[in-house]
C-alpha cells in the first residue's frame, strides 16, 4: 500500500491570472481515485470487447455444428431412402435363390408330394400369411421379404414332412424283418470328434425350431435309409435253388439231426457270390467248417458270412456294395459239393437269412437306389 501511495504524491500546481497567482493543491488520494476510476474504465472496456469477440467466436462454432448434425441427417435420410428403394431388388435376388434351392431339390429328390402328412410337423402357413399381412399395413417395401420368408418355411416344412414319410417306410421295412428301427440304425458315438460349428439361422447364434426340426428329420431319414441299404436284401448269388434251409436238418455227413445257421445254395464251381448288402469287409480266409469264406460287416452288429468259397477276390477293409462281387462259389471246407453257404448274424447269433431277402424288394431297391450302391437287377426276387 506504501508502495502505491509513493507513485501519488501530494502535487501543487500554481496558476498566474491578472497579477494573482492561485495555488492548486492535489492530495495523493484524490490521484488514487481518479487514478482507479480511468483503470475501471479500461477494464470495463477490455471485459466487453473480449464478451464480444467470444460471442461471435461460439455463433460461429454453433453455425458450424448445425451445419454439420443438419448434414449428417440429410446422410442419413438419404440412405434410409437408398435401402428402401433397394428393397425391390433384394427381395428379387431372394426370390432368384429360392427358386433355384427349390427346383434343385426337387431335381435330385423328386417332385414333393401334393399330399403331405401333416401330422408329423408344425404348419406355419396361416400365422406366415398374417405376418405378411401385417408387414404390408407397417413396412410396404418389405412386403415381398415377407413373402419369400413365407414361402421358405413353406418348403423346409414340406421338406420335413417328405424326410418322415421316407424314415417311416424304410422302420415299417425293418419292423417286417422283425428288426428294431432305433437299434438297427443307432449310431456309435465311441468314434466321433471334429470342431465344434453350430448351426444358426437369426442373430445370436439362434437356430430357428423349424429349421432345428427340418435338420432332425434329414438326418433321421439318413440313418434310417443307411441302414436299410445295410440290411441284406440281394440273392448273394444267381443260383438254381435253395439245397438246405436254415433251423434243423438231418446232417448229410453223420445222418444225425443238426442245426444249420443258414442257407446253403446250390451252384457250379467258379459263379460269382455277391454281396448281400453294402458294408465293409471283415474277414478273410479259412474258417474251420467253412472252408474258404468272407465276412461283411454291416454295422451295429449285422454280419452276413459266405462260405464253401472256391475264390476270394475281396479284401479285409474294403467297402463294398449290395451285388458286389466278392469271390466264387466252391466247394472247400465241410461240404459234399459245390454251394454256397450264407449266413446273416446280428451280435453273433445266427438268424434266417431268408425273411430279408424276401422282404419288399422294392423299398430295399429304392433305398438302396438313392444311396448310390449296387444294381437294381440284383436285389430280391
Amino acid at each position: 500500500m506504501e508502495r502505491v501511495r509513493s507513485w501519488f504524491p501530494d502535487r501543487e500546481f500554481f496558476m498566474r491570472s491578472n497579477g494573482h497567482v492561485r495555488f492548486i493543491r492535489v492530495s495523493a488520494q484524490l490521484q488514487m481515485r481518479v487514478a482507479g476510476a480511468v483503470a475501471g474504465a479500461v477494464l470495463l472496456w477490455a471485459l466487453m470487447m473480449g464478451w464480444m469477440v467470444i460471442s461471435q467466436a461460439l455463433a460461429v462454432y454453433n453455425q458450424a455444428s448445425l451445419l454439420e448434425r443438419e448434414a449428417a441427417v440429410a446422410t442419413a435420410e438419404s440412405r434410409v431412402a437408398k435401402y428402401r428403394s433397394g428393397l425391390g431388388s433384394v427381395a428379387s435376388d431372394l426370390a432368384k435363390r429360392q427358386d433355384f434351392i427349390e427346383k434343385n431339390v426337387q431335381g435330385a429328390i423328386g417332385p414333393l408330394p401334393q399330399t403331405l402328412p401333416s401330422g408329423t410337423v408344425s404348419d406355419s402357413s396361416e400365422e406366415a400369411g398374417k405376418t405378411v399381412r401385417k408387414i404390408s399395413m407397417i413396412l410396404p417395401e418389405a412386403t415381398r421379404l415377407a413373402q419369400i420368408e413365407a414361402r421358405q418355411l413353406a418348403f423346409i416344412e414340406a421338406l420335413t414332412r417328405y424326410a418322415d414319410i421316407r424314415s417311416a417306410r424304410a422302420e415299417t421295412a425293418m419292423r417286417r424283418l422283425g428288426l428294431n428301427p432305433k437299434v438297427v440304425a443307432a449310431s456309435d458315438g465311441s468314434a466321433m470328434g471334429g470342431p465344434l460349428i453350430p448351426m444358426a439361422t437369426g442373430p445370436g447364434n439362434k437356430l430357428d425350431p423349424r429349421f432345428a426340426r427340418f435338420g432332425a428329420s434329414l438326418s433321421r431319414m439318413s440313418a434310417m435309409e443307411q441302414a436299410l441299404v445295410r440290411i441284406p436284401n440281394t440273392l448273394p448269388a444267381s443260383l438254381d435253388y435253395i439245397s438246405s434251409g436254415f433251423g434243423y436238418r438231418i446232417d448229410p455227413f453223420t445222418g444225425g439231426g443238426a442245426f444249420h445257421a443258414g442257407l446253403d445254395f446250390r451252384g457250379p464251381i467258379g459263379a460269382p457270390i455277391l454281396a448281400a448288402a453294402a458294408g465293409t469287409v471283415s474277414f478273410t480266409g479259412a474258417k474251420q467248417g467253412y472252408g474258404n469264406c468272407v465276412e461283411i460287416s454291416h454295422g451295429n452288429g449285422l454280419l452276413t458270412r459266405y462260405a464253401h468259397m472256391s475264390r476270394i477276390t475281396a479284401r479285409v477293409g474294403e467297402v463294398v456294395g449290395p451285388g458286389r462281387v466278392i469271390g466264387a462259389i466252391g466247394s472247400s471246407g465241410r461240404s459234399t459239393g459245390p454251394h454256397l453257404h450264407f449266413e446273416v448274424r446280428i451280435a453273433d447269433r445266427p438268424v434266417d437269412p431268408r425273411p430279408f431277402l424276401e422282404a419288399m424288394p422294392h423299398v430295399f431297391q429304392e433305398a438302396n437306389t438313392r444311396a448310390g450302391h449296387g444294381r437294381p437287377d440284383s436285389r430280391a426276387r
